[in-house]
């Protein structure tokens, strides 16, 4: 092999989550994997390109948490390559994203997923099932994303939710939902594994209360307020707000271990960067509040 030249000059900050200098996997607390997957979205097709713009917006984060109060990035961050997810079929995909959280879990560090469309979450779940008992899925969302089967598929992204509780049998939290189909809402009206509060309602002291001791945590950005988070695709008027979140999130970390986290469905909007900017800090916050 030819020797390489040595240059020594000011560098930009290297491509990963928060654009870390010194990334150690063995020490690593956390691990950040990018799933860009947009095959099921009916549509806009761009949350392919949502997981690039989180890390690119993560790169101009200030490090130094005023809430938590102290440099959260020190506890430990690893960004994973790019998952270059199967286009033979969504069932695939899933399967590929089980294998990677498996993997993630079996080395005892706590799973960020950042993607891509909503339909990755079921793949992170499943792989979590395995791994702890007594688990609730918090999904923070404009949709139920409830029905049996859309487009031909029961892969696609508005089918998510009903994977998990009806085939994964694994209780639902769904928090903030404001878009519902009559297919859905006649199951939730026989599903004992679903408990939905419709925007603007956040009661969160009864959302913890139907949650058990672990739990996965889903956001779909659409799950705030459109003039906050436009970036996605399909933006429902009357989301909840950027505290809001915060609290929620923070309240749950504080009385539940949650487990696994993934924030999903930016679709970036060339020329606008304060969403791609939102969904990174979201991820930072989420990484303090289980962390500390």
């Amino acid at each position: 092999m030819a020797n390489l030249p040595d240059f020594s000059y000011p560098q930009t900050e290297p491509f990963n989550f928060c654009g870390l200098d010194d990334q150690d996997y063995k020490s690593a607390k956390v691990t950040v994997f990018p799933v860009p997957y947009s095959s099921t979205t009916y549509w806009k097709s761009g949350t392919k390109d949502g997981p690039r713009a989180i890390i690119e917006a993560s790169r101009h984060l200030e490090l130094w948490d005023c809430q938590l109060k102290s440099d959260i990035s020190k506890m430990g961050i690893y960004t994973l390559p790019e998952l270059a997810v199967s286009k033979n079929s969504p069932k695939e995909a899933t399967q590929q994203i089980e294998a990677v959280i498996t993997q993630i879990l079996r080395a005892k560090k706590f799973p960020l997923m950042i993607g891509g469309e909503h339909s990755i979450t079921l793949g992170a779940v499943r792989a979590s099932t395995k791994h702890f008992d007594k688990l609730s899925v918090l999904q923070l969302d404009a949709h139920t994303d409830l029905r049996f089967e859309f487009e031909e598929t029961k892969f696609h992204h508005a089918c998510v939710m009903r994977r998990i509780s009806q085939d994964l049998e694994i209780p639902v939290t769904q928090v903030g939902i404001r878009s519902v189909s009559e297919e859905e809402i006649a199951f939730l009206k026989k599903s004992k594994k679903n408990f939905i509060f419709f925007a603007p309602e956040l009661p969160v002291a009864k959302i913890i209360k139907t949650l058990k001791p672990n739990v996965y945590v889903t956001i779909d950005l659409d799950v705030f307020d459109p003039s906050v988070m436009p970036a996605v695709g399909t933006p429902e008027p009357g989301g909840l707000g950027w505290y809001e979140i915060l609290s929620l999130v923070k309240s749950v970390a504080a009385r539940r271990n949650i487990v696994a986290a993934d924030i999903v469905e930016l679709d970036p909007i060339p020329g606008i960067s304060a969403p791609d900017f939102l969904a990174a800090k979201l991820a930072y916050k989420i990484i303090g509040y289980v962390l500390t």
